[in-house]
């Protein structure tokens, strides 16, 4: 039987999703509460890997087992052996040729810059300080050009394993909230790194050093050289993951 759930974490302190042999990761303290329950071994597949620090909202992961277990009890077991940080939202079975990654048509994700002339206290796991003004609008007109299929190589980091940088981005969009500015970017899927690559190019535009044009040039380029430095992890987060109808 295959079922598929929806997940939650804080990913601080975690070295990413992906089951890594001694170290912490949201997949292995996923996958030891499943089998708890099951009371079998179980390895889980998530839609979208993400990387250490990084958060989730939205994460979808399917599972094979045998146990016959009804959805409520999945929910409420699995949930009793996860940690605080880490939690299942609902569970459901799903027929046997469903996949979380490879059914998946859209991943959404939400990228947070806290943007102040002093650092914040409170909230500084979900949002990256940037301490330089940042203007928004320009961000966003900057970032239009990524929208539609493209050559996305020049926001691909090293030891990306996907086999073509060509990917289709949906929409994407740079909004101020006070002293919060939020990227919102879908794509059918993205590169490693990727999100935190187009945020980093994006930070040079919105507080001055490139101007707009210079986003169109860098994708242009296909050159990781010519994009800005990596964003911080903390202000990522995987907030919706899309299936068809």
């Amino acid at each position: 039987m295959r079922y598929a759930l929806g997940l939650q974490y804080d990913g601080t302190q975690y070295y990413g999703y992906q089951s890594q042999p001694g170290l912490i990761t949201i997949q292995g303290c996923l996958d030891r509460a499943l089998s708890q329950v099951a009371d079998e071994h179980i390895i889980s597949v998530c839609a979208g890997r993400t990387d250490a620090g990084v958060h989730a909202m939205g994460q979808v992961v399917h599972f094979d087992t045998n146990a016959v277990r009804d959805d409520h009890a999945w929910l409420l077991g699995v949930n009793s052996n996860l940690p605080d940080d880490i939690s299942v939202t609902w569970v459901k079975r799903v027929a046997d040729d469903f996949h979380a990654r490879f059914d998946a048509i859209d991943r959404r994700y939400r990228y947070t810059v806290y943007n102040a002339p002093n650092r914040m206290a409170m909230s500084h796991r979900y949002a990256t300080w940037h301490r330089k003004p940042l203007d928004a609008d320009k961000m966003h007109q900057a970032a239009q050009c990524l929208v539609g299929e493209h050559d996305f190589t020049a926001f691909r980091s090293m030891g990306c394993q996907a086999k073509s940088p060509i990917r289709t981005l949906h929409a994407i969009s740079v909004v101020r909230d006070e002293l919060n500015v939020t990227l919102d970017i879908k794509a059918n899927a993205f590169l490693y790194h990727m999100v935190r690559n187009i945020m980093g190019s994006l930070f040079l535009v919105g507080q001055g050093d490139q101007p707009v044009e210079w986003m169109q040039q860098t994708l242009a380029s296909k050159d990781r050289a010519v994009a800005g430095i990596k964003a911080p992890p903390n202000g990522l987060v995987l907030a919706e993951i899309v299936y068809p109808e």
